[in-house]
């Protein structure tokens, strides 16, 4: 079975390079999951910003809804790196779909994938209460996807300050 890894941190962390490192450090072709949306200048210079740190060598796969499917379409052609859990928990919410199903669907993919997969996400809830009642849905649902994935994965690191915490 595949190598499960969460990589998970505050905003700005180091948690994808981090996790970078993770999957560079893997034999076979890198699979570049990439789950945000390019919906407007700032996002694009983010991900072209992560797309020149990384390098060559990676195979990007950008796909903001269809995770399950992205693991499954990529499993077997070497390591994967999904970048990131956030983004994609956000993406679900956007489009109105019920994050749940879609949280319990990922989990048992994850149970089945024969490579290894590194899994970047946010730790959101550490700060004061949001004011509003979609931003507390938002970190309620960030902090149970979490968890989950946390409880399927085969190791856990906490990223703060550039520095990698084992969890688990």
């Amino acid at each position: 079975m595949g190598h499960i890894v969460l990589v998970t941190g505050g905003a700005r962390s180091g948690k994808s390079t981090r996790a970078e490192a993770r999957v560079s450090a893997l034999p076979g072709e890198r699979v570049y999951i990439a789950t945000a949306r390019p919906d407007d200048a700032e996002m694009r210079e983010r991900i072209a910003r992560h797309a020149a740190r990384r390098g060559a060598g990676w195979v990007t796969v950008e796909e903001p809804l269809d995770l399950v499917g992205a693991l499954a379409r990529s499993d077997g052609r070497g390591p994967r790196l999904v970048d990131c859990l956030t983004l994609w928990l956000a993406n679900l919410m956007f489009a109105g779909r019920d994050w749940e199903p879609e949280a319990a669907a990922l989990v048992a993919a994850l149970a089945r994938q024969q490579g290894p997969v590194v899994l970047v996400s946010n730790e959101v809830g550490m700060g004061i209460v949001p004011e509003n009642a979609l931003a507390r849905a938002f970190r309620d649902a960030q902090g149970w996807l979490n968890q989950r994935v946390a409880e399927a994965a085969d190791e856990v690191e906490f990223v703060v300050s550039g520095l990698p915490l084992k969890v688990k």
